[in-house]
């Protein structure tokens, strides 16, 4: 068996987009082990002189550790809201194929068209009035609302992948919908589940918009409002900001490595197969 040429073209390509990729992470992490005074004065690009862990130490005195659990409760809570309330709604639009159904799915699917924007007014009005305002509950429901059509239409797809054989033998077993839903479909799934706890993830822990009109105190702050505190009169501590950053991004990593494989089945749409 005779090797093939070497594609040096696609070779080249392959050594620009790392460094494309490469540049930023060396700019980001190099500016998070300097002091002000030295990335001020060397600018991004230069090699980090001296090392040191002040910036991350100085985020946590700064009140990073609040606005870090924080988030993690609202991204916590959404995601389960998003488990509890899309996989029994997709299997039951998936098994039962009534007009009625397909209208509420339909109608269901309408909150793709609807920007947060553009009901931000209306929904900070309900909040107050319903005594959620300045309160991470306030953050979450909405975040969780605005997450449900996608996620229901990612696990649709999903659960509709699954063939009616298996269903016909777990029916001719005598197995109940319960049974089947939590044997059959939920482990067939996993795929598209992975894909919804992503999405819904990155989703409230970036959200940036309710946390900024739903809350005020420095209590219900989020990290993606906390950032701000690393902008003062004087300018922006941007050392502090990037180690903010790096630390803020590290949750988000550690998910896409543990579901990356499942994420991408889901995003295929074979995570029934």
């Amino acid at each position: 068996m005779t090797k093939g040429r070497p594609n040096y073209l696609a070779g080249l390509g392959a050594v620009l987009w790392l460094g494309l990729i490469a540049l930023p992470l060396y700019v980001m992490l190099g500016a998070t082990v300097q002091s002000r005074a030295e990335y001020s004065a060397n600018g991004p690009l230069a090699f980090p002189r001296s090392f040191s862990l002040d910036n991350y130490a100085q985020d946590f005195s700064n009140g990073f550790g609040r606005y870090f659990l924080n988030t993690v409760a609202v991204t916590a809570s959404v995601v389960a809201i998003v488990l509890l309330l899309v996989p029994p709604l997709a299997f039951s639009i998936v098994r039962n194929q009534g007009r009625g159904t397909v209208r509420i799915f339909r109608l269901f699917l309408l909150g793709l068209a609807v920007p947060a924007q553009a009901v931000i007014v209306p929904m900070f009005y309900a909040i107050s009035k319903a005594g959620l305002y300045d309160n991470l509950i306030g953050v979450i429901l909405p975040t969780a609302a605005f997450c449900l059509p996608v996620c229901a239409l990612i696990l649709t797809g999903t659960m509709r992948d699954i063939t009616n054989e298996l269903f016909e033998a777990m029916a001719i077993d005598g197995a109940t919908t319960r049974r089947v839903f939590f044997q059959l479909v939920v482990p067939l799934s996993r795929g598209g589940l992975a894909t919804i706890v992503v999405f819904s993830a990155l989703q409230a822990w970036n959200g940036f918009l309710f946390p900024l009109v739903l809350t005020q105190s420095e209590e219900t702050k989020v990290l993606t409002l906390g950032l701000y505190n690393f902008q003062t009169e004087h300018g922006v501590d941007i050392p502090g900001l990037l180690a903010a950053v790096v630390l803020s991004t590290l949750p988000v990593l550690f998910v896409y490595l543990f579901a990356r494989r499942a994420l991408v089945q889901g995003l295929m749409g074979v995570g029934g197969k």
